[in-house]
């Protein structure tokens, strides 16, 4: 059986989601990559266990999560979890989610009552749990109406197979009007997962201002921007790199020439505050007060605790926000 660290929450600076009773570590750990076929268990269940160490009690799955088997993610990390973790559950904060396409036919995407309820039964199968703290609807379904798709939540936390519910991917309209049917179905949404980093900026137009007058959390997913935002990619795109992998949506969208160059300013800018590249993209994330917390994927135990390193960077100055403003107009 494993055995955490006593010293583990002194490692992380914690932070209330929304006006809720929860509070999230800074740093969370996001179960998309790395957590399929790509690694061992052994190697997956020392990233784990490296978090959890460190103070990450927060640890985000989805039904789809896990390369190439869907649902693998989350049978993984139940495996970890029930042989050596089982004693820290109560120290943990286990999400998932539903909404994207897992199994063939009319009941396996999307929003209905039918799927997500589905959904989340196989979940906490493969994971082997009674609950989930928190349960998203992973994205808008522009076909059934938000009320089922709301009530649903609802019924999921009233029937105990989840604390809390969470809305990702919606734009400001649509989050507001989630949030005001799940407050009157007296199950308030807690928090809100966009993807937000230094190319994608759409949350700053409205969402972030919405979730904060709502007091609903927010946690950005993808705030390396799938790894273009490190260091990784300045001399070209490595062989096994997330970028080299076929199909991969990474080149195309944040490695052009335009954004190459942006990453390379950038990198110069955070050497010069002595910091990495993507400890500087975190910290730039984390700025805003109504961030809760920052998902990271992991590669290994060093790539992990190099970028829980951004908590130690200091604050951005105005002149420095500005700089990176300048440099981003670049990037087309």
């Amino acid at each position: 059986m494993y055995t955490a660290k006593n010293n583990r929450y002194e490692q992380i600076t914690y932070k209330r989601c929304g006006k809720s009773g929860v509070k999230l570590p800074q740093i969370s750990l996001g179960l998309w990559q790395n957590f399929g076929l790509e690694k061992s268990i052994e190697e997956q269940q020392e990233i784990i266990f490296c978090a959890f160490d460190h103070g990450i009690t927060h640890f985000d799955l989805a039904n789809n999560y896990g390369n190439p088997a869907r649902g693998l993610a989350e049978e993984n990390f139940g495996k970890i979890l029930n042989r050596h973790m089982a004693d820290y559950r109560d120290e943990m904060i286990i999400s998932t989610k539903a909404g994207y396409s897992m199994w063939p036919g009319p009941y396996g995407d999307w929003g209905s009552r039918k799927y997500l309820m589905a959904s989340l039964d196989q979940s906490l199968s493969r994971m082997k749990l009674d609950y989930v703290d928190i349960f998203y609807h992973h994205r808008p379904d522009p076909e059934t109406p938000l009320e089922e798709t709301m009530e649903a939540l609802s019924d999921i936390v009233r029937q105990g197979k989840a604390l809390y519910v969470g809305i990702s991917n919606y734009q400001e309209p649509e989050a507001r009007k989630a949030i005001e049917i799940l407050k009157s179905n007296k199950t308030p949404c807690l928090i809100h997962q966009p993807r937000y980093n230094m190319f994608e900026r759409w949350v700053e137009d409205g969402l972030l201002d919405a979730l904060e007058e709502a007091g609903v959390g927010c946690i950005a997913y993808s705030p390396l921007a799938q790894g273009a935002l490190t260091d990784k990619y300045l001399k070209g795109i490595p062989k096994g790199s997330r970028a080299s992998r076929e199909g991969t949506t990474v080149g195309g969208r944040y490695l052009t020439k335009e954004k190459l160059q942006c990453i390379r300013q950038l990198s110069q800018m955070a050497a010069e505050r002595g910091q990495t590249m993507a400890q500087m993209a975190l910290t730039w994330v984390l700025r805003k007060p109504q961030v809760t917390s920052v998902l990271l994927g992991a590669s290994s135990e060093r790539q992990l605790l190099d970028n829980i390193g951004c908590l130690k960077g200091a604050a951005f100055s105005s002149e420095e926000l500005g700089k990176i403003d300048e440099i981003l107009k670049q990037k087309g």
